[in-house]
């Protein structure tokens, strides 16, 4: 289980550096998916962020649920 979140991490790291920084210099890969995200300029953004952003949003609802249970 360990080793598949650190791959899975990796793979997002990859893919994130790939497609907000490395885009604009390297060519395009052939693989559709990030060749879509290297040609758009706002929803890759969104597209890597959203993880986060979610992951942020669930943990505060969580944390919130357990202060109104043990309150």
């Amino acid at each position: 289980m360990g080793y598949m979140v650190l791959a899975c991490s990796l793979l997002f790291l990859a893919v994130g550096s790939y497609a907000t920084l490395f885009s604009a210099v390297w060519p395009s890969t052939g693989i559709w998916l990030l060749d879509v995200l290297a040609t758009d300029t706002h929803y890759k953004y969104f597209v890597l962020l959203l993880i986060p952003t979610t992951a942020y949003f669930v943990i505060a609802n969580w944390v919130g649920w357990q202060y109104y249970r043990n309150s």
